[in-house]
């Protein structure tokens, strides 16, 4: 079976450093030299898969080895096919994952990295320092021998000076400059309280994109890390998920619009048809679809849009009388009874569960899920475990249906976001990554 294509992860000592600037551009940068780039994100982020695409016009993957086993890391890396590259975006800092092994391991870009044989090229943002940079690169570099290390791009580098200083430290230290990027206050991605805002909603996400391109081919050399980037073993033959439906009716608009690729992927792969539909355009789902599944989003910024969507309110419970409704985080939520938003304004949802959500009283939710299931959901029996993630700030005010799963953490805490099922509806607050292995 033919390897991997060669390539690099992208990571940094923790969140904030300007990873995701230099992942696009470089995306862009080598897409324009030429070369089919394949963009993978390790971890459970669902929000920079999209900005990836727009980037290498490639669609991105998540790889992640706390809720993903040996075998579905391996399909998934396999939907690189056709490329001649692969860039993985890293999460948080390079070693950062949670305390318990999952599947396949602690959910840490390094694991993702060294399973792929992919370099690490780490961004450091050495603000307020300048040989002491040089530390945090060699402690990266000698923390776990077996992570490749191809060097590190400097990021918010305030002068030639500096810039200077810093280098010194690091040809010190044995470690390999690939790149310096001066301090730009205008390189910043638009956020809000998930993070990063969608790609779909940036004012003028192509002109960003190119300008980053044009920013790492000023201060990045990219024959270098094009030279550093390695190939990785041969996959095994595995496959992606199965599709819980042969014919899917699937939100999809600014309100409902996170979901793993993977899945998607998968579902095609093995023969079901996805059937779009927005109920922000009150469009109904489709009335021969064999499951109607509502991904997560924003619905808390289109409370009253969706509350007026009578068409799509009447469609889903038309549907949900005979066949089965499925919603995630706040796909979960408009299957409820209502949604205050941050104003404290109540809106009407769809009624076919009891739930009663509000943004208003914020709580801060984050966090890898395990579910063993004490109910049937579409895919799945009683008794699945599921492996999953949770990220929202939304409370629950009423929950009265019946649990759908008994839920834990990483750790096996357990979790009272339950989910529900009424009938033939069912929700939960995680987003489905995949089911455990029998």
């Amino acid at each position: 079976m033919t390897a991997f294509p060669k390539g690099l992860m992208i990571s940094a000592p923790a969140s904030g450093t300007g990873k995701t600037t230099v992942m696009l551009g470089l995306l862009r940068a080598l897409a324009e030299d030429g070369l089919v780039v394949q963009p993978f994100k390790s971890g459970p982020d669902y929000i920079d898969p999209a900005f990836h695409f727009a980037a290498a016009k490639r669609p991105s993957f998540n790889l992640d080895s706390w809720a993903m086993d040996g075998g579905l890391l391996d399909a998934v890396a396999g939907q690189a096919a056709g490329a001649e590259i692969c860039i993985g975006e890293g999460s948080m800092g390079l070693f950062d994952g949670v305390a318990t092994r999952g599947q396949s391991g602690f959910g840490s870009s390094a694991e993702t990295a060294k399973r792929m044989g992919w370099p690490v090229v780490l961004v450091i943002d050495v603000g307020g320092q300048a040989q002491s940079a040089a530390a945090t690169a060699l402690g990266f570099k000698s923390y776990d021998p077996d992570v490749p290390f191809a060097g590190v791009i400097l990021n918010r580098v305030a002068s030639p000076r500096h810039e200077r200083l810093t280098r010194l430290g690091m040809e010190r230290a044995g470690v390999k400059v690939l790149g310096s990027l001066p301090r730009r206050g205008d390189l910043a991605l638009p956020e809000r309280h998930l993070g990063l805002i969608q790609a779909v909603e940036h004012p003028d996400l192509e002109a960003a994109i190119a300008g980053y391109a044009t920013f790492l081919r000023d201060h990045v050399d990219l024959e270098a890390i094009k030279s550093a980037a390695l190939g990785a073993a041969a996959p095994r033959a595995q496959d992606l998920p199965k599709p819980p439906a042969q014919r899917i009716a699937l939100a999809r608009d600014s309100a409902f619009s996170f979901t793993y690729p993977h899945l998607l992927t998968g579902w095609r792969a093995a023969g079901a048809e996805i059937l779009p539909f927005s109920p922000l355009a009150d469009e109904a789902p489709a009335a021969d679809a064999d499951l109607v599944w509502l991904p997560g989003g924003y619905p808390e910024l289109h409370g009253g849009t969706l509350a007026a969507a009578e068409n799509f309110r009447a469609g889903l419970r038309r549907h949900a009388k005979t066949k089965p409704v499925h919603g995630e985080c706040g796909g979960y939520m408009a299957l409820g009874e209502a949604l205050i938003d941050k104003e404290g304004n109540r809106h009407q949802m769809a009624g076919l569960l009891g739930l009663v959500t509000s943004y208003e009283k914020r709580k801060f939710h984050l966090g890898y899920r395990r579910a063993v299931l004490q109910a049937q959901m579409p895919g799945f029996e009683t008794g699945a475990a599921l492996r999953g993630h949770e990220f929202h700030y939304s409370t629950i005010l009423d929950e009265p249906d019946a649990p759908l799963a008994h839920v834990m953490d990483a750790d096996g805490n357990p979790v009272p976001e339950t989910g529900s099922i009424k009938g033939h509806v069912t929700g939960t607050f995680f987003h489905l990554i995949t089911g455990e292995s029998a």
